[in-house]
């Protein structure tokens, strides 16, 4: 069953109950937005290779999301992103990054974003599933909160105005080129920050909360904005709308609860590329040895270029996948150097 269904049918509230002082205290869980999700306007649901390219487009060295901003958008005021963890996690290995060995395959991933009307700023909260039960249905802890005209030595400013304290992730390796130290603030959801706030938590077990909080959000952001990225691109990603009126007919009559609609994004497809050999019979040059090469993102103008991962070397590996891909885009959002005039309420 999907995320987004799943969430929908959750009735369970997340309330813990203190082995202290007896208190109970309800705090913000998956069950909170069954509602937000079930009447979402649009629905994302990315097919397993999609998640593969945005993730390797994300992740790959090289790429410099930052230079992209002024193209980013969020596509509604209100979206639901969801996609499978195996080929993310699969991913996240390739390029690196320490994943949990224990970790679910048939587990998935997502993300609930409210936008303004322009598409620029907004409110992010993330959400994943790795087991069969209402308990297995979790939300983050953190909520992330964006402005992609953000201007360099500033931080964005949070949508409701509140003053909670907020958290900045960064990659030294990027430096000044990292949009998630320019653009993005990640802080607790109103009700963990009052119920951390009130915690005896020593500093070092509150950096260790926070920095496990952090990694069940900061790391999906990348693969997010990748994916809005692509979406913007002419003629944007495949979409395969998902009806489901006949399926729900026939769970309706067993007592189930209906299934939501929602839009399969699929890959785009990317022409083969053949090594091309040599016929020069005189040059007895050593070919290299066969190895991969990591994709980079790399902007022209309206024109996004990635140089995918490849193999490198002897043609005798078989067919590679083109090197280069180039996508057209209509052009940027409005002036990046002008602060957004576009006004919006976030969730309360």
């Amino acid at each position: 069953m999907r995320l987004a269904d799943r969430i929908s049918q959750c009735r369970t509230p997340f309330i813990v109950h203190s082995l202290k002082n007896g208190s109970v205290v309800h705090l913000s869980g998956a069950a909170t937005f069954a509602h937000e999700i079930r009447t979402c306007p649009i629905r994302y649901v990315l097919c397993d290779d999609l998640t593969r390219l945005c993730a390797a487009l994300a992740y790959s060295k090289g790429t410099r999301t930052l230079a992209c901003a002024d193209l980013l958008r969020v596509p509604a005021e209100r979206i639901w992103l969801e996609w499978c963890e195996a080929p993310w996690l699969a991913e996240l290995a390739r390029y690196g990054f320490k994943t949990d060995e224990h970790s679910i395959a048939a587990g998935r991933r997502g993300a609930l974003i409210h936008s303004s009307a322009t598409g620029r700023r907004g409110l992010i909260r993330a959400f994943w599933a790795n087991g069969d039960s209402e308990l297995d249905v979790l939300a983050s802890s953190l909520e992330a909160y964006f402005d992609f005209d953000t201007p360099d030595g500033e931080a964005p400013a949070a949508p409701d105005g509140a003053d909670r304290p907020s958290m900045v992730v960064f990659d030294r390796g990027v430096g000044e080129a990292d949009i998630l130290r320019r653009c993005f603030r990640f802080r607790y959801e109103r009700t963990w920050a009052e119920y951390y706030a009130n915690s005896a938590l020593a500093p070092e077990q509150r950096d260790a909360v926070a920095r496990h909080a952090l990694g069940t959000i900061a790391i999906e952001v990348p693969l997010m904005l990748t994916f809005f990225l692509l979406l913007a691109t002419r003629p944007s990603l495949p979409r395969r709308p998902i009806i489901l009126e006949r399926v729900n007919r026939a769970r309706s009559k067993s007592g189930k609860a209906p299934l939501l609609e929602h839009v399969e994004v699929l890959a785009p497809l990317i022409p083969e590329y053949r090594p091309s050999c040599s016929t020069d019979r005189g040059a007895e040059r050593r070919p290299p040895r066969l190895h991969h090469v990591r994709g980079h993102l790399m902007r022209r103008g309206s024109q996004l270029f990635w140089r995918v991962p490849h193999l490198r070397g002897s043609g005798r590996a078989g067919v590679v996948r083109t090197r280069t891909v180039t996508w057209t885009m209509d052009g940027p959002i409005g002036d990046a150097h002008q602060p957004s005039l576009d006004r919006w309420h976030p969730p309360q």
